[in-house]
Parts: structure tokens; sequence; C-alpha cells
């Protein structure tokens, strides 16, 4: 920054006074009995920079109960509407899971990712364009190699699949959020204070 304000000073001073106080917390990762497959969460804001009318899109993997794989990125791209920011970053997503797949697989964790792969995501236009070739009309102008997307959906590497808004845990990747949603929303990422575990001998 060239000119750096007073206000840049506040929200660089809150950043670091956060860091601070997290200094302790990690992801807390559990073994479960079953039903332990990789899923993922994908989402995206619309335009949010109210400069350059860019979004910003998230995704989270999760594996043992915590977080594994996580991503938080402006589009280099405008575009022009909410589904299709949604479609162009699950795209992206997929194929983070697809390497994730390739990786948990060479591990010799086959059970956790074998078969279909959900991804949560909280706009059913985007879901019904990954499904559906024909909604051309709203599609024509997405770029090609987002449509990679389609191609997994229909050999069912992964599937999209709707959660409400109130279920996205993406919204702490995407969106400025009320302290209480934020904590909650750190607890489902599985952060916790490492300090205050407890430890089974």
């Amino acid at each position: 920054m060239d000119k750096p304000t007073r206000l840049n000073m506040l929200a660089t001073k809150r950043v670091l006074r956060y860091l601070k106080g997290t200094q302790k917390y990690g992801i807390l990762y559990k073994r479960q009995e079953e039903g332990d497959c990789l899923l993922g969460y994908t989402d995206s804001d619309n335009a949010g920079d109210l400069d350059d009318r860019k979004s910003t899109s998230g995704y989270n993997f999760f594996l043992a109960g915590g977080a594994i794989s996580w991503s938080s990125k402006k589009k280099l791209v405008v575009t022009l509407s909410t589904t299709e920011v949604e479609f162009v970053f699950a795209s992206f997503c997929a194929a983070q899971c697809v390497w994730l797949k390739r990786i948990v697989t060479q591990m010799g964790w086959l059970e956790c990712v074998e078969g279909t792969t959900k991804i949560m995501c909280d706009n059913s236009s985007a879901i019904k364009l990954s499904k559906n070739p024909v909604m051309h009309g709203r599609s024509k102008h997405i770029d090609v190699r987002f449509h990679f997307l389609r191609e997994l959906a229909r050999n069912g590497t992964i599937e999209l699949e709707h959660c409400g808004t109130g279920e996205q845990i993406e919204d702490i990747m995407t969106k400025p959020i009320k302290l209480e949603t934020f904590q909650l929303l750190c607890s489902r990422l599985c952060l916790v204070n490492g300090t205050e575990l407890e430890f089974e001998s």
C-alpha cells in the first residue's frame, strides 16, 4: 500500500489481535465409527467487491470430522449472475475434490472416497445447471472449461446437493458475518482451543 490510512491500520490491528488470541486453536479430527466420507461445501458472494464487482468464493472439504482442504479467493473474472459465480466456483471445488480423492486413495483410505462425493451448495440454479445441460440460455456464456463440473456429475464422481443458507459453512470464507455466527461456524469447522481439550488415555 502506498498510503495506508488510519482505517487500514485499525483493520490490521484487528487481524493481529485475532491471530494473537487464537494461537492455541487448531482443527480437531475424530475417528468416526462409520459414514466418514469426504464431504465438500462451496459458496460464493455475488459481486461483493464494490470497486470491481468481482466475487469472493470459498470451499471446504471434511474428513475424520475436520476440515482437510479449504480455499477462499476473489475471482479473477466478473460474472453475470449468482448462478454463474456459484457454478464457476463449484467447478474449481470439483477439481479439488478429484485431487483429494486420489490422495486419500493413495493413503489407503479407499472406503472414505468410494462412490459419489457430495458437495453442498446453497444455490439451487447452480445445482440444476450441473445436472441439466439443456439450460442453454443461462449457461451459453460460461466458459467451456467450467463445464468440467457437469462431466463429473454425469459420471457419478461428485454430486452437488442443496443445503440451506443456515447450514452453509462457507459463509465464514465469503461474507462478513456476526460474531455469534462466526463462533458457530468455527465450531462446525471443528476449530477448538487446544488448551481446553481432554484426551482419553
